[in-house]
């Protein structure tokens, strides 16, 4: 049953919502509809967010450990896995963890709003929505939760910005893939402890990934080539038996 106006669905264009734009601001959109994707897609755009889609809830659990979104728009009702599972899954995950989330569906009852609130949502919007509402309500959740997490982290020279998604070294920016980005942030916010192979692939790429423990192994390699192409000191520290840590230069590991 279609949930929006046909003629919205018609042409969203006469909907769409203009507001500053979100500059670097990724928004993950995890819906099964085509019609409602389009509508999403089309106003998010309009309103300066880069937009990823994802179909299903597999599909969006890959994206949200490849980009790290900003923010996800999460539809409860989809095929194979429901919004809920997805939800449980993205807050099981070390890289999604805090990522702010919204719940779209057409559950209006108020236990229904209750189980998702309970199971990680941070804000919920019943359908048939306003574009300009979830959109406004999508800005909200981000300025809420902006404000207590750190978007600027750092180890001696190295620095990451979670906002433009950016690495630099000594000044000089480095290029790093979506592995090797999460593995840095994740170092970086849980710096001089000690991690073995399958703590980072737990805390990582999820509990629910099944990998090579020796994977770890070629991403620390790639992610030490990169960070210390400047030569001003090795960040990541090998532990024999034990695993890896980040930690500035000349410094004693304390795991």
């Amino acid at each position: 049953m279609n949930l929006l106006d046909e003629e919205l669905l018609a042409d969203p264009k006469n909907f769409a919502i203009n507001y500053s734009a979100m500059e670097n601001t990724t928004v993950l959109i995890i819906e099964d509809s085509s019609e409602i994707q389009t509508l999403l897609e089309y106003n998010f755009q309009n309103a300066g967010y880069k937009v990823v889609m994802a179909c299903d809830g597999d599909e969006g659990l890959n994206l949200a450990e490849e980009i790290h979104p900003d923010v996800i728009i999460l539809d409860w009702m989809m095929p194979l896995m429901s919004g809920i599972e997805v939800l449980q899954k993205l807050r099981n995950r070390e890289t999604t963890r805090e990522t702010p989330i919204i719940m779209l569906t057409a559950k209006a009852e108020e236990h229904d709003r209750l189980t998702g609130l309970d199971r990680g949502a941070d804000d919920y919007v019943v359908k048939p929505f306003s574009p300009a509402e979830l959109i406004a309500r999508t800005g909200a959740l981000l300025r809420r939760t902006s404000g207590g997490r750190q978007q600027q982290l750092n180890c001696a020279d190295l620095e990451m910005d979670l906002l433009t998604k950016k690495v630099k070294r000594a000044g000089k920016e480095i290029k790093l893939g979506p592995k090797e980005f999460m593995l840095l942030e994740h170092f970086l916010r849980n710096q001089e402890r000690v991690y073995s192979r399958q703590q980072l692939l737990d805390q990582v790429w999820g509990h629910d990934v099944y990998i090579e423990d020796r994977t770890i192994d070629v991403h620390i390699r790639r992610l030490r080539k990169a960070i210390n192409v400047t030569n001003t000191g090795d960040l990541i520290r090998t532990v024999r038996s034990m695993g890896y840590a980040l930690e500035e230069p000349n410094r004693e590991i304390v795991s």
